[in-house]
């Protein structure tokens, strides 16, 4: 099914009668968007999937589960976070958008996330990279996207670990701590200058400007820690369940989050941010940002990055980073065209802005390098991995879902 669906579809796929449907639309339970006349709606496809599953949970234990695994009931226990419909994530309890805006760092974000404990902040600090920049460097292509740069640097670091097992939580996090800011520097691998210094850098988020030829100025270095903490963690999304998965099967720390990274790339989570940078990159200005939209979506594609389900009347992570860049980028075009398309995707399918496109426009107002959003995206996810990976460790439960054949 494509993103939007006409009534006629939408009713055959429920099994219902047209006026069901107009009365979910009407109570909120199914977004709407124009038909191809004034008189029609289109219905969205999640929305109807969510319906459709509720409804079919009634059959039994089977469809719960299948349930479970689009949008639906929970399927385990966590004190990490919970998902407000209007605030966003609150990790622990505290809103992720109030901690950005207070005077707190990602590293005592992420402590938090990990601990539950309002104690001292442990140093984030790596004196090198871990590996063989040299080697590195001719291992990976100067092209190389800043997914499959980390995705290296964790399976290369990891492959030197001499504990992989059995670790306690104190030290898997002081083994957490420094591997993040390798990772932080390594996206300067081909820069060994840059590298060095941010290494040095005081914090994560002056570290990442640095590593990726950003001006590490004060206003800077504070919107790309917004950025970090907003991004740290979303519950139980694809990449954090992939990390729990490895998690319960005992797998080491750094296998764990190369499990996430493998998720992460896909283009329906943080590969989303690439897919909106292709797409600001074939509109190329402005007047052309409407044409382009509805092209791409004509071609069959859907652009990621809008319209998330947990948020029904819009991202509120997205708006916070929107509104920050728009602080920075004042007196600038740098979002004029990022504008345009958030605009365009508006008027085509009534989506609203996911975290995705608020990354993109902090990165865009800083003027960063194309990458830079999916690069702040995992780094700040990182926290939320590493604190699924602990917090899995305690149960004794491998996760293993079983299939419901339908086969020959």
């Amino acid at each position: 099914m494509e993103t939007f669906v006409d009534a006629a579809r939408a009713c055959a796929f429920l099994d219902i009668k047209r006026a069901s449907l107009y009365a979910y639309a009407a109570r909120g339970l199914v977004r709407t968007a124009p038909g191809k006349d004034a008189r029609s709606r289109t219905y969205h496809q999640d929305d109807l999937r969510r319906l459709k599953a509720r409804h079919d949970a009634r059959a039994g234990h089977g469809a719960v589960a299948a349930n479970a695994l689009q949008w639906g009931q929970p399927v385990l226990d966590s004190a990490l976070c919970r998902i407000s419909p209007t605030l966003g994530p609150l990790y622990r309890g505290r809103a992720a958008v109030t901690l950005a805006q207070q005077s707190h760092t990602f590293e005592t974000v992420a402590q938090w996330l990990w601990t539950g404990e309002d104690a001292p902040l442990v140093p984030w600090r790596a004196a090198h990279l871990g590996g063989d920049v040299k080697h590195l460097s001719a291992v990976v292509s100067r092209n190389a996207s800043p997914q499959r740069l980390l995705a290296v640097l964790v399976n290369t670091l990891g492959a030197g670990e001499a504990a992989r097992f059995g670790t306690s939580a104190p030290a898997e996090m002081d083994r957490a701590r420094v591997l993040v800011r390798r990772l932080t520097a390594g996206m300067a691998l081909h820069a060994p200058k840059r590298l060095v210094l941010a290494l040095e850098a005081p914090g994560l988020a002056h570290a990442l400007l640095v590593a990726l030829g950003g001006e590490p100025s004060t206003h800077a270095v504070a919107a790309v820690n917004q950025a970090l903490i907003i991004s740290a963690d979303h519950e139980l999304n694809a990449s954090a369940f992939a990390a729990r998965v490895a998690a319960s099967a005992g797998a080491g720390l750094h296998a764990c989050l190369s499990a996430a990274l493998a998720v992460h790339s896909g283009p329906r989570h943080g590969g989303a941010c690439d897919q909106l940078e292709a797409l600001l990159a074939a509109a190329g200005r402005a007047p052309r940002a409407r044409s382009t939209v509805e092209a791409w979506l004509a071609s069959g594609q859907q652009l990621h990055g809008f319209g998330h389900p947990l948020y029904p009347q819009g991202d509120p992570r997205a708006v916070q980073l929107i509104e920050l860049a728009h602080r920075l980028a004042r007196g600038t075009s740098r979002l004029r065209l990022l504008d345009a398309v958030v605009d365009a995707m508006a008027q085509a399918t009534g989506l609203w802005p996911s975290l995705d496109v608020g990354l993109t426009a902090v990165c865009r107002a800083l003027e960063l390098p194309v990458g830079a959003p999916t690069t702040l995206f995992a780094l700040g996810r990182m926290a939320g991995w590493v604190a699924h990976t602990l917090e899995q460790r305690h149960s004794p439960v491998l996760l293993r879902p079983r299939a419901r054949y339908v086969g020959p």
